[in-house]
């Protein structure tokens, strides 16, 4: 172990640890190094990032046909271009369908529905500029959390609880982390790439993107202070955090997630490896792993690069996912019946756990699956202090939020369907909403 090899560890881990895991306070709120960054630059660019992300959009949808139809040297000869532009029909038509919605929402074209502030208005001008930000950023920013051997290093010397606990690799805590301080779709980006360079086997990756994602600290305040409970913040995230930890030791232990197989990414294969040598302590081993890791860095180049890739793959291939799946899915939950009728059978449920205006608290439960914020829009009208609590509470826990997270995982090489989404997010809700429920009616009203 050189001295060089020894600083090009610790100086970019350090860096890294420091923007994406240590909470520091800003502007009355705890966020991240990311976030801070984020939100600067959100308040800098907030009136142009909508059009800016159009023309992202509509050039993604463009190159997306081209390297399609007339397959160019200069996309195909490349793995990254080809792989992000020369896609399936279906994400061809996600990429369109993204591309004329936000046209349209820009300039107000077409059917009211589409581009009203509850629908289209609320993606493009509200979602996509935090996403747009946060993901430039955090991009950016990934390869010093994942490529100088900071993940080796915590991995190795928490491996002892996270493999009995929840049957999951010690680096897995880092991902857990990132999310819990900044922002779950960080938390999922982390972990795809993970899974692709072969560090989780795929079951592996499927659970820690489901269950360890978690809403970060500075999105729980925003919940509770829409909600109107913010003078309960403490026991809010308190109850967050028991009913996500349940959910996190069961829900793997159960199908869809039980079943995936715990094999490796084909392409690169088995990558990880976090047990100690006999007559090694755990804290030097976890040290020489992290140095020969950061060794494998040759230079800063490459290391950008790798960052510039990460931002223009969300850009050019999640965002138009989000524009278009975001849009449909408030339609649906604004402008028809279908969570109402789809949450009808929650709401004995919710009598049996005598909760208030079960009514009106069952669709706001279901909703939280288009996106996350939802739950929060409509139970905001209930006037039970308890019935509030307990959809914020629950909506912070399912986790599963096609408007992001979902898409990114569909988008993912991770092996999760639709269908299996869909299984997880009723099981997270049936796990955590007793949980929640008792720890409201026992400890807090």
């Amino acid at each position: 172990m050189t001295r060089s090899n020894k600083l090009k560890f610790l100086i970019p881990s350090l860096f890294g640890l420091f923007l994406f895991l240590v909470p520091v306070p800003f502007m009355g709120q705890w966020t991240i190094g990311v976030g801070i960054l984020a939100e600067f630059f959100l308040g800098l660019f907030t009136g142009a990032i909508p059009m800016f992300m159009t023309a992202v959009l509509v050039l993604s949808i463009v190159l997306t046909v081209v390297a399609r139809t007339t397959k160019p040297e200069w996309i195909m000869k490349s793995p990254f271009l080809a792989g992000l532009f020369h896609v399936s029909i279906f994400w061809l038509i996600m990429r369109l369908l993204g591309a004329i919605f936000a046209v349209m929402v820009l300039f107000e074209l077409g059917p009211a529905f589409i581009w009203d502030e509850f629908t289209g208005r609320t993606v493009l001008y509200e979602l996509i500029p935090v996403l747009t930000t946060w993901f430039f950023f955090a991009g950016l920013m990934m390869p010093l959390l994942l490529e100088f051997g900071l993940m080796d290093y915590i991995g190795t010397v928490v491996r002892k609880v996270m493999r009995p606990v929840f049957k999951l690799p010690g680096r897995s805590s880092i991902d857990a982390v990132a999310s819990w301080m900044g922002s779950g779709t960080v938390g999922v980006l982390i972990t795809t790439k993970q899974y692709e360079s072969g560090y989780y086997t795929k079951r592996e990756a499927a659970v820690i993107a489901t269950n360890f994602s978690v809403a970060s600290i500075a999105f729980s305040l925003v919940v509770i202070n829409f909600i109107g409970l913010e003078h309960m913040f403490v026991q809010f995230y308190i109850t967050v955090i028991v009913a996500g930890l349940i959910a996190a030791i069961v829900c793997p232990r159960i199908p869809p997630l039980s079943w995936k197989k715990n094999t490796y990414y084909e392409k690169t294969g088995k990558q990880i490896s976090e047990e100690v040598p006999t007559g090694t302590s755990r804290g030097r081993w976890a040290y020489e792993k992290a140095v020969s890791k950061a060794s494998e860095v040759k230079s800063a180049a490459g290391v950008v690069k790798s960052g510039f890739q990460n931002v223009l793959d969300i850009w050019f291939g999640l965002i138009p996912l989000v524009m278009a799946l975001g849009t449909l899915a408030l339609i649906i939950a604004e402008y028809t019946n279908f969570f109402v009728v789809l949450s009808a059978p929650l709401v004995p449920l919710l009598e049996l756990m005598r909760i208030p205006e079960a009514d009106a608290a069952a669709p706001a439960m279901i909703v939280g699956f288009a996106d996350m914020f939802l739950p929060a829009v409509i139970g905001s009208g209930i006037e039970s202090e308890l019935t509030r609590f307990v959809v914020a509470a629950l909506s912070l826990t399912q986790l599963i939020y096609m408007s992001e997270v979902g898409i990114l995982l569909l988008r993912s090489r991770i092996p999760l369907n639709l269908l299996d989404l869909v299984i997880i997010f009723i099981q997270r809700t049936l796990i955590t909403l007793p949980i929640i429920t008792l720890m409201a009616h026992l400890l807090f009203f």
